[in-house]
């Protein structure tokens, strides 16, 4: 039997680690395919890539889409359960976002790209 002494432990198990929350995150706005997903993340391998695309297959939250062509073409989207992921996200984005502006308020050379696109 799992055990866990907090629930948060049971959510970083699923998201947790460099990738995941990223993959959700850009996985919000849509099905994607691994190489949109790769031009998302810079410095993800695509070897990593997949592994957490499959870990989060497995756990419910994506879903892989493969179709029959050549070359073969594989699309990602989050399940029901994954887009239940946005309300985590949403609060880790928006911590992040304040986090950098104080920074930047105590002097230190930051910035946000996402920021630098949308402006």
């Amino acid at each position: 039997m799992k055990q866990y002494h907090l629930g948060i432990e049971a959510t970083l198990e699923i998201i947790g680690g460099k990738w995941k929350a990223l993959i959700i995150c850009i996985l919000m706005s849509g099905t994607k395919r691994t190489s949109e997903l790769q031009h998302h993340i810079p410095g993800v391998s695509q070897k990593v890539l997949i592994q957490q695309l499959r870990e989060l297959e497995r756990d419910g939250l994506v879903i892989r889409y493969v179709y029959q062509q050549m070359p073969p073409k594989v699309e990602y989207s989050l399940t029901e359960y994954g887009v239940t992921a946005n309300r985590i996200i949403d609060v880790m984005c928006t911590w992040g976002k304040e986090n950098i502006q104080l920074r930047q308020q105590q002097g230190e050379e930051i910035v946000l790209l996402e920021d630098e696109r949308n402006g």
